[in-house]
């Protein structure tokens, strides 16, 4: 395909830069976009600034649609003014309240060409009514492709699949040999089932008196969760290190990663992990499947089963080879499908195929 004959101004549209996978996305992406195909901007809807200095390194402008928090409807007000008034000629609207008005608004002031993503199994984003407004839907999973097409009917055409990606030169393998240590990076909400994990943890903890678990990320559960820590079988083994900026140390010192969520798409943290060499305990939901092959880099337990995820915390604490074997396995895997470049390189392709396709016909049923 053809490139352009001058960079297209492409606006990224994201409702804040809090720690996030699809922000994180947005980060790599606004640093690895070819400038002599497009001029990229980001524009944030909403507070939330974890990412803010990371996002102003990649040199593209920075705008702050509003200063409200999540959820003030001033936002979305004076996100219908800016689109008004300076609609930009290619729109990649990502998480949910920029999916929705982004497209909405867009359509209306005449944005030629949006782009939106899709990177969560159930985002409340009315995908059923809205993805017509949308020249593509990028997935970063098949799962959530199969979930498109069976659940809200989007034609198979508008839509690809780029699978997340990680830098594998700032995630590397620890060169001192980690201790018994397991860690998890992961919101503390009911999706990410936290307290499954605690529990499992506990029965592995059990015959393993040196065993220690650290959890990462902030949430509503937190307070139910402190408390659970200090009941007598896991008082001070239990480390709630709250949202890091880098959670490469936390990483370095562990001996695997876990996760015990209801539900998931395909969660950066595990890439990270995997790219840190360390073999992760998971559950088979969503796009973790895709992800993470059972005995080969990883673990694989039934969503919910937590003295099956026990018994597999269990197994990579007790048996160090094993658990370097799966954490290398999974690093090449990594560098193999999951580069930076690779997704960058992936991305700009489906941008420029939706420059240079027919203009979407919002009312139409069929692909584009």
């Amino acid at each position: 395909m053809d490139s352009p004959a001058r960079p297209t101004r492409l606006v990224l549209l994201l409702q804040d830069l809090a720690f996030g996978g699809t922000q994180r996305y947005a980060v790599n992406l606004l640093r690895g976009l070819d400038r002599s195909l497009f001029s990229p901007e980001l524009w944030l809807l909403n507070v939330g600034d974890d990412l803010l200095d990371e996002a102003r390194s990649t040199g593209a402008p920075v705008v702050r649609v509003s200063a409200h928090p999540p959820g003030d409807p001033r936002a979305v007000f004076r996100l219908a003014l800016r689109l008004r008034r300076d609609p930009p000629p290619l729109l990649y609207t990502l998480t949910v309240v920029p999916n929705i008005w982004g497209r909405l608004f867009g359509r209306l002031w005449g944005v030629p060409r949006i782009v939106s993503g899709f990177r969560a199994l159930e985002p409340k984003q009315w995908e059923r009514l809205l993805w017509r407004l949308s020249d593509r839907v990028l997935c970063n999973a098949e799962v959530l492709r199969e979930r498109m097409i069976e659940g809200h009917g989007v034609p198979g055409a508008r839509i690809a699949v780029i699978p997340n990606a990680v830098d594998c030169e700032r995630f590397r393998p620890a060169e001192a040999p980690p201790g018994p240590e397991v860690v998890s990076v992961a919101r503390l909400v009911p999706d990410k089932n936290p307290l499954a994990l605690l529990e499992a943890f506990a029965l592995a903890a059990k015959d393993r008196p040196d065993a220690r678990l650290t959890l990462a990320g902030e949430g509503p559960l937190r307070s139910v969760l402190e408390a659970r820590a200090q009941a007598p079988d896991l008082a001070g083994r239990v480390v709630f290190a709250g949202n890091c900026p880098d959670v490469r140390p936390l990483l370095a010192r562990a001996r695997a990663f876990a996760l015990s969520s209801a539900r998931e798409g395909s969660p950066n943290a595990v890439l990270e992990a995997m790219a840190c060499g360390l073999p992760v305990a998971v559950p088979a939901v969503g796009g973790l499947t895709e992800l993470v092959r059972h005995g080969e880099n990883g673990l694989l337990v039934p969503s919910g089963d937590v003295r099956g995820l026990a018994l597999a915390l269990g197994r990579l604490l007790d048996d160090p080879q094993e658990a370097r074997a799966l954490g290398l396995a999974g690093r090449g895997q990594v560098l193999r499908e999951h580069s930076l470049e690779r997704m960058v390189r992936s991305t700009e392709a489906v941008l420029l195929d939706v420059l240079q396709g027919p203009l979407v016909d919002a009312g139409a049923g069929g692909g584009s």
